[in-house]
């Protein structure tokens, strides 16, 4: 399989997954116009499109995309009923596509309905993991969206987190803000702000280097907990989790 991420709007990314006959799946069309193009200059043909949630960056794209190719299969959550989305799916739901299963998994703190997608080793995760860092919470909270993140973090080192924006370089900002002497996440933010200079895309990662790198994933550490002001152990780790958040709302 082969994995391509469209760059849409400032910072989304399109992806697309294609086998080598041709066939290609389509997450979170935010618009029709840089998918259309890409499959035509592939000659890929659409077989499916997964949807994380409802907002419109992630799925203004899908009635053009259905008015151009009107057998797609449309895959969401609820929220994406109104969307385009055919097939309604929830947390544990099974998908074959392409000759691969993907996982539904019920990822609420952006949105209530978020939900991620699976199959070893793709992660389609939309706005709740980004590398190094995490979503807005629009409509959950901070302990929905720490739970999300557990979820996630149960799955093998070598998922690919192929998420919807390029945030990598300002949640490195805010991370060696917090860590400076740390030597990997000092490490990191030098070689995304070369990478950036260049106009150059920082994703997929994998979610073994996250782990290393995204504070959201280390709420454990008691270095890290002492920085943001938690001078004893917090009573529930997605405590770190809020406070992060809010810290990183206002950075």
């Amino acid at each position: 399989m082969n994995l391509t991420s469209i760059p849409a709007f400032q910072d989304n990314y399109i992806w697309t997954l294609n086998n080598e006959q041709g066939d290609c799946l389509i997450v979170d069309p935010g618009e029709a116009a840089p998918v259309l193009a890409t499959l035509q200059k592939n000659q890929w043909r659409p077989a499916a499109i997964l949807l994380t949630h409802h907002h419109q960056d992630h799925v203004g794209g899908v009635k053009e995309l259905l008015r151009k190719y009107p057998d797609l299969i449309v895959y969401g959550p609820e929220e994406t009923r109104d969307k385009g989305a055919g097939r309604i799916v929830r947390e544990g739901d099974k998908i074959a596509i392409l000759g691969l299963e993907f996982s539904v998994i019920a990822t609420p703190g952006h949105t209530l309905g978020h939900i991620s997608y699976y199959s070893r080793p793709y992660l389609f995760c939309g706005d709740t993991l980004f590398s190094g860092g995490c979503g807005r919470l629009f409509e959950g909270t901070p302990e929905q969206m720490f739970n999300s993140f557990q979820k996630l973090n149960q799955l093998p080192g070598e998922t690919l987190v192929c998420c919807a924006h390029e945030y990598t370089l300002s949640n490195m900002k805010f991370a060696v803000s917090l860590l400076p002497e740390d030597a990997k996440i000092a490490g990191y933010y030098r070689e995304i702000k070369e990478l950036r200079a260049k106009n150059a895309v920082s994703l997929p990662v994998t979610l073994a280097f996250e782990r290393q790198i995204n504070v959201f994933l280390r709420t454990q550490d008691h270095e890290l907990q002492k920085v943001i002001g938690f001078e004893t152990p917090p009573q529930h780790e997605w405590n770190v989790f809020a406070t992060l958040r809010e810290k990183k709302d206002h950075f």
